[in-house]
């Protein structure tokens, strides 16, 4: 017996990779969406044969339509969705950014979680027991920026909006919505923590940063809870990345 059905976007590598194998170990059936198939069959090693490949592009609505319908089709009813999927623009002052960057981590980030999100309400409401969960990857740049980042920062402050307004109106039909914001896990996204990366001060550092399997045995705690209880927000970083006080 499953303890329900989870889709993980932007599953094919990094926190979405690590969050859906922790969730088939913790025995979740799955459903793993990213643009690319051959990351998501390589998330798939060692995990359960029922798992559900799903290439699409989460900003693209005729894609996420489809890809749910797939997900409805073989499941009858999904129970988790953690909304992951996202991208960063490079690290520019913003007059030198162009509107084709901002317009694409807006696309993935924003209108990427909003389109599954709405697709997940809509199966959550209708199906039987209906309910379920949404759990949506913020950042650590939900509540502060690093330099050179409008269109990362900008989006991520959006998610929390966007989390509050389903948490609310999910109340009514038993779906719950919470955020987890991440701060410096490691994976290939945060390579250049690690290296070196520009601060507020105008100097260059390294980071520290923290096991990726942190953050997924953090969302599976999220993802275990009953429908009557939730996170809402729950930050996971590095203990010693500047962000508290002075850092």
């Amino acid at each position: 017996m499953t303890r329900g059905v989870a889709l993980v976007t932007g599953a094919g590598s990094g926190i979405g990779r690590a969050v859906a194998r922790a969730l088939a170990a913790d025995g979740w059936a799955l459903a793993l969406m990213g643009r690319r198939e051959a990351p998501l069959r390589e998330t798939l090693q060692d995990l359960q044969p029922e798992a559900l490949v799903l290439a699409a592009d989460v900003a693209d609505e005729a894609q996420v339509d489809a890809a749910f319908a797939r997900l409805r089709e073989r499941f009858g009813r999904l129970d988790l969705l953690f909304n992951n999927a996202g991208i960063s623009a490079p690290p520019l002052p913003i007059d030198e950014l162009t509107p084709a960057q901002w317009r694409a981590v807006v696309d993935t980030n924003l209108t990427g979680s909003f389109l599954c999100a709405r697709a997940a309400f809509a199966l959550m409401k209708a199906q039987a027991p209906r309910g379920g969960r949404i759990v949506n990857n913020g950042s650590i740049s939900a509540y502060a920026p690093r330099p050179c980042s409008a269109p990362y920062t900008s989006t991520k402050h959006a998610i929390t909006g966007l989390t509050k307004a389903l948490s609310l109106d999910g109340r009514a039909f038993d779906i719950a919505c919470g955020q987890i914001d991440i701060g410096n896990a490691a994976t290939d996204m945060t390579l250049r923590m690690r290296q070196g990366v520009l601060q507020p001060s105008g100097q260059v550092a390294i980071e520290p940063t923290m096991d990726v399997e942190d953050v997924a045995r953090a969302v599976v705690y999220m993802a275990s809870l009953p429908l009557s209880a939730n996170v809402q927000s729950m930050t996971v970083m590095a203990r010693d990345m500047p962000f508290v006080g002075r850092g």
